[in-house]
């Protein structure tokens, strides 16, 4: 289901309780996604995500209004240059590395002791 050039951290710790999250909650990520792109906003969108409270983003699900293990947020790309998280030197290697929108969802894991992307693919209709 994830795709290979995920980080193996994410693979043992992480992966299962994001995974049976975004099989509930893909369908929203997925529209959201689409509107970020449709409206204009962004061609990145990116959908961060925690287990706490963290300042990245507008928080779109949270734990405690659905079944879920993780808040989700949501924002894209020019947030995270704002922020100084991806530079201006590593923008064209971000863009380039940008899974088609359309077929993957962009999440950024917060986490106390790790942060990484991860691209997971939307289920096939």
């Amino acid at each position: 289901m994830i795709s290979n050039d995920n980080d193996p951290e994410l693979n043992g710790k992480y992966l299962g309780t994001i995974s049976s999250d975004f099989i509930k909650i893909c369908e929203n990520l997925k529209e959201a996604s689409y509107q970020v792109r449709k409206r204009g906003f962004s061609e990145y969108p990116i959908f961060p995500i925690s287990k706490n409270e963290q300042p990245i983003g507008q928080l779109f699900l949270s734990k405690k209004e659905k079944p879920i293990d993780w808040n989700y947020y949501i924002t894209y790309l020019d947030e995270f240059v704002q922020r100084k998280l991806i530079t201006e030197d590593a923008l064209d290697q971000f863009k380039n590395s940008y899974k088609d929108p359309d077929e993957f969802c962009c999440l950024f894991v917060v986490d106390e002791t790790f942060t990484n992307f991860l691209y997971i693919p939307y289920p096939n209709d």
